[in-house]
């Protein structure tokens, strides 16, 4: 089975604090890995280092078998959609300009149609982006990611702040896109049922990982879901 993500041994620090503590873990091919962890537990630093922005870490990273610090190669075959993007409402760019901004072949126009319809958008094509609600906003950058036929798609908690007509929709245009398209999908979330539902992964990360393995075995063990609450819990009150 094709390894899509290994990680060994990733240890990042900035000044005065670790944010994350040799943490390693394996992604295969099809796999729909839910990432949970409370706020400040390193999920953004950890997207942060394999997408190449944060290269200062300790340990390896590689994707599809070949290390980050080798070659840049492995980002032509990911489509990342990070957390809520921000538009002036007057800018001036519509949904197509924003999807094909990516497109690397001018031969592949069709897809853009062809991926805006799969996304319920098609009739958006030529609005502005910035006219546009959270949740047409976050499909548009989904059909930006996916425009290049990527193998992996990475998702930073992409329903921040999106309600919850237009979060069941993204939801099942991501189990649509990892069951009949096969894209291996990694995902951070704070919603725990939204996790338990798609992911058949689960990587529990605060600061070190403390989980790693099936859904199934996360969701059944009592004691893991608790510590997990704490946790999130003790993180809640503290930045209150």
């Amino acid at each position: 089975m094709l390894k899509v993500l290994e990680i060994e041994h990733l240890t990042v620090d900035y000044p005065g604090v670790r944010a994350l503590d040799d943490v390693s873990f394996t992604v295969n091919e099809g796999d729909f890995l839910g990432i949970i962890g409370p706020n400040g537990a390193g999920k953004s630093t950890l997207f942060a280092s394999m997408l190449g922005m944060n290269t200062k870490y300790k340990g390896k990273i590689k994707f599809f078998e070949i290390d980050i610090k080798k070659s840049k190669d492995y980002l032509k075959q990911i489509g990342y959609v990070p957390q809520k993007p921000i538009f002036e409402k007057n800018f001036p760019a519509t949904v197509i300009d924003v999807v094909r901004m990516d497109l690397r072949k001018e031969s592949e126009k069709n897809k853009i149609d062809e991926i805006l319809q799969q996304l319920w958008i098609h009739e958006l094509g030529n609005r502005r982006i910035g006219e546009l609600s959270g949740g047409q906003q976050q499909r548009v950058f989904i059909a930006k990611a996916l425009v290049n036929n990527p193998k992996l798609l990475i998702l930073d908690e992409p329903v921040t702040g999106i309600d919850q007509q237009s979060t069941d929709l993204f939801y099942s245009i991501l189990k649509e896109l990892n069951s009949k398209q096969k894209i291996t999908i990694i995902w951070s979330s704070h919603d725990l049922d939204a996790v338990k539902q798609l992911a058949n992964h689960i990587a529990c990360l605060n600061r070190t990982l403390f989980f790693h393995g099936e859904s199934d075995e996360f969701f059944k063990n009592d004691e893991l879901v608790k510590q997990y609450s704490e946790a999130s819990m003790q993180e809640h009150m503290h930045h209150h």
